[in-house]
């Protein structure tokens, strides 16, 4: 007679199972007999072993940084139990397989949280260079305005530093002191960036001669240089800026006045239409 749970060979005549102690299948309709009681709720003393998927489930969950290992650990661990208790204590394993579920789940919970981590954080990174990018090219437009402004109110040409239209929000508008921009600006540091303006060339026809109001001469051009404080990422680049009003960029060094107009360069979300980065 064959066994149904485990397949092992018996007698014709036997009532149970010599391999797992089950009730074999011919004898299910028979009549119970004074001594079936005592051998129901007698220990089963047969040959014992340990399930081998719950090895197996709890090895997948050890390794559950691979995705697809996390999904084999829970599916052992499951089979593993539900395996154990039907070998009316013929198989062991419970703690393994119980191991091996635990690891399986947080491993389908973790690993896509770190895998979307993964693709978000640079995507992130890219996103706050862009937003230093936009503030410096404001800050940069805001300096051009500001020359302007001050070359058609004192006729002295374009400041000579970047101090000379500071002071914004304090005192009273002089040649010396035009708060066109705020001091921080002035001082030519910006988040990521720091800022160089340099006064090219005198502006009225006597050399180094200034303005009625003004103790020093303006220039006739000027430029400013926007560099990157940690140079070494392509995405940072510099700036350049002159009278013309145009604002420059290179990705790849510094900025001059042959260097391309600037275009912003929107960094691609991860999970769009072209997919993963």
């Amino acid at each position: 007679m064959i066994c149904s749970l485990c397949a092992a060979e018996n007698p014709i005549d036997g009532r149970y199972c010599q391999k797992c102690g089950a009730l074999l299948q011919g004898q299910r309709g028979m009549p119970l007999q004074p001594h079936d009681f005592e051998a129901a709720n007698a220990p089963y003393t047969g040959p014992g072993g340990t399930s081998g998927k719950a090895i197996g489930s709890l090895v997948c969950g050890l390794i559950f940084f691979f995705f697809p290992s996390s999904i084999v650990a829970i599916i052992l661990g499951h089979w593993a139990l539900a395996e154990i208790r039907r070998s009316g204590g013929r198989l062991t394993g419970s703690g393994m397989a119980k191991t091996g579920l635990v690891l399986g789940y947080a491993g389908i919970t973790i690993v896509p949280i770190l895998i979307v981590a993964a693709v978000m954080v640079p995507y992130m990174r890219r996103t706050r260079t862009m937003a230093n990018e936009l503030a410096t090219v404001r800050a940069l437009r805001k300096i051009i305005y500001a020359e302007n402004e001050f070359n058609d109110s004192y006729a002295n040409g374009f400041s000579p530093d970047l101090a000379t239209i500071g002071g914004a929000g304090r005192g009273v508008d002089t040649c010396d002191r035009a708060r066109l921009i705020d001091d921080a600006l002035a001082s030519g540091n910006l988040k990521g960036y720091r800022l160089m303006y340099d006064a090219t060339g005198p502006h009225l026809s006597q050399e180094g001669a200034a303005a009625r109001g003004c103790t020093r001469a303006g220039s006739k051009n000027f430029e400013i240089h926007a560099e990157p404080v940690t140079r070494g990422s392509p995405a940072q680049p510099s700036f350049f800026a002159d009278q013309t009003g145009v604002i420059r960029c290179n990705r790849s060094g510094p900025a001059t006045a042959k260097s391309p107009p600037w275009r912003l360069q929107i960094p691609e979300f991860p999970f769009g239409p072209s997919g993963l980065p």
